[in-house]
């Protein structure tokens, strides 16, 4: 049976494709259409995802047996014969792409209740009966970037960023700012006046700014791993499965598995709302716990880039699977930004080596580089590092890995890498690459830059320019490739170079 999951609103439209069971497709709205946080159409689904992925497995509409959606997205189309809560789509996400037979699942996201709990065993997840009724880690979470200036739909993503830049910041008065009484957190009314005072007039990115930014995320953390303390003692499973978009805060990630309360910690690909379309469809398939790839979207034949870049009449070479990763290798020694364009598209939010931005750690103004002409960002925001999984503890201190680029890391030795840190102190977002790597060529690439530097890291951000989403397409890659500040793009095996 092919089962179609669908996810989203006005924004954040989502499809995911299971045959027998199986997990086999992912991709959103925004990557099909090229339309930043594109959502549901009129029809009340994300056609062109849908399309998009039925086309690149060679089915069509006709082989959909079922279709689901996620309770409160949207309108329901026709012939929708499920629909599933939104909290245990999350839940189902978490548990059902993990690698864990059974195990805890605690969802904290922005829909009410915002805080949920269930337990998963075999392909079955039950919710626990909990009474969570006020404010939950996510508003918390939101209502602190508010009090530090930050109001976009990125304001948290960018007040952790800004947390990094102080990451052992801990003030007491900040921490009695924030209670949780039962099931449900309390923040004084005195917040934003105190951070305002505590960030004083030094600006964004400033060193008090990144301090209070710092504090009140450790005091958010220290809560969700209290109350993650309660879980464990409470219902004695040693396996916690997280999801919700409180997850996609690298920090929280790496506070819950570095606290050691649960034996094995796993966050989801994508943890939050575009990741719904997921469980939804897994959740009606009637599916096991399976650990699920996080290259799910759309891939593209080596005739199929080749057709574009003639079409294109471009200039480029063929060259074997070494001399394209070595050709990458001189481009990053010298400093120069490369876009990776490999396999399967990463259905997640992060750029995890098939649709990168790569740059070298150490080169001179590398976050000039990506900050102002690149990704136009503020001075003061870094960028993950990719690293080999079995060097990564030779040069950071964090997790035992993060194989979707989901916990912060503080680099062993800062003045190495001070290129790549907009503080010296700086804490960073790491992804670790297994030996056995879903992708073998960027494996390959991480190895080989190790070898010619000592250093077997990279730069990586997502393969995009500003306000855009991450490429899906070799037609996408081109058109990014000429129109920002990339200097070399290796599509697979096809090398194009603006020198």
């Amino acid at each position: 049976m092919t089962v179609a999951g669908m996810a989203g609103g006005t924004r954040a439209g989502v499809a995911a494709l299971v045959e027998s069971g199986q997990l086999q497709g992912v991709c959103s709205q925004e990557r099909a259409t090229r339309t930043r946080s594109a959502g549901l159409n009129a029809s009340g689904l994300p056609d062109e995802a849908l399309d998009l992925l039925l086309q690149r497995r060679g089915l069509s509409r006709t082989s959909v047996d079922r279709y689901v959606a996620v309770e409160g997205d949207g309108p329901v189309p026709p012939g929708f014969a499920h629909r599933v809560d939104h909290h245990r789509a999350h839940a189902t996400t978490a548990y059902l792409t993990s690698p864990f037979g059974s195990a805890v699942i605690l969802v904290c996201d922005h829909e009410a209740p915002e805080v949920s709990v269930w337990t998963g065993e075999g392909r079955d997840v039950n919710p626990v009966p909990r009474a969570w009724a006020g404010t939950g880690f996510v508003r918390a979470f939101a209502r602190c970037a508010s009090a530090l200036g930050f109001v976009d739909p990125a304001a948290g993503q960018r007040m952790e960023a800004l947390a990094r830049l102080r990451p052992d910041s801990y003030d007491p008065l900040m921490a009695s700012l924030i209670r949780r009484e039962g099931d449900a957190l309390v923040i004084d009314d005195a917040l934003e006046a105190v951070a305002a005072k505590g960030a004083g007039a030094g600006g964004s990115g400033s060193p008090n700014h990144a301090a209070v930014a710092a504090a009140l995320q450790a005091r958010l953390a220290e809560l969700l791993v209290e109350f993650v303390q309660q879980l464990r003692a409470e219902l004695g499973v040693p396996r916690l499965c997280l999801g919700g978009s409180l997850f996609y805060h690298s920090a929280m990630n790496t506070a819950v598995r570095q606290s050691g309360v649960f034996e094995d910690v796993f966050v989801p690909v994508d943890p939050g709302n575009s990741g719904l379309a997921v469980g939804a469809a897994l959740d009606a398939s009637g599916s096991h716990p399976v650990l699920a790839s996080p290259f799910l979207g759309p891939q593209y034949s080596p005739e199929e880039t080749k057709q574009v870049l003639d079409n294109c009449k471009l200039q480029y070479s063929w060259e074997s699977d070494q001399d394209a990763v070595m050709v990458a290798v001189r481009a990053l020694k010298e400093g120069r930004l490369v876009g990776w364009f490999d396999g399967a598209m990463e259905w997640g939010p992060r750029a995890l080596g098939a649709r990168c931005i790569l740059a070298n750690p150490t080169a001179p103004y590398v976050l000039d580089n990506l900050n102002r002409f690149l990704k136009h960002r503020e001075p003061w925001r870094g960028y993950a590092l990719s690293v080999l999984q079995e060097a990564v503890h030779d040069h950071f201190d964090g997790p035992a890995e993060a194989c979707f680029m989901e916990c912060d890391y503080r680099p062993r030795d800062p003045e190495r890498l001070r290129e790549a840190l907009p503080s010296r102190e700086a804490a960073v977002r790491v992804h670790t690459v297994a030996v056995d790597a879903p992708l073998p060529r960027f494996r390959r690439l991480l190895e080989a830059f190790g070898e010619a530097t000592g250093v077997p890291c990279l730069i990586n951000t997502s393969f995009n320019s500003h306000r855009e989403p991450i490429v899906c397409s070799p037609r996408d890659a081109v058109r990014v490739f000429y129109a920002t500040g990339v200097d070399l793009l290796v599509m697979n095996q096809f090398v194009l170079s603006k020198q």
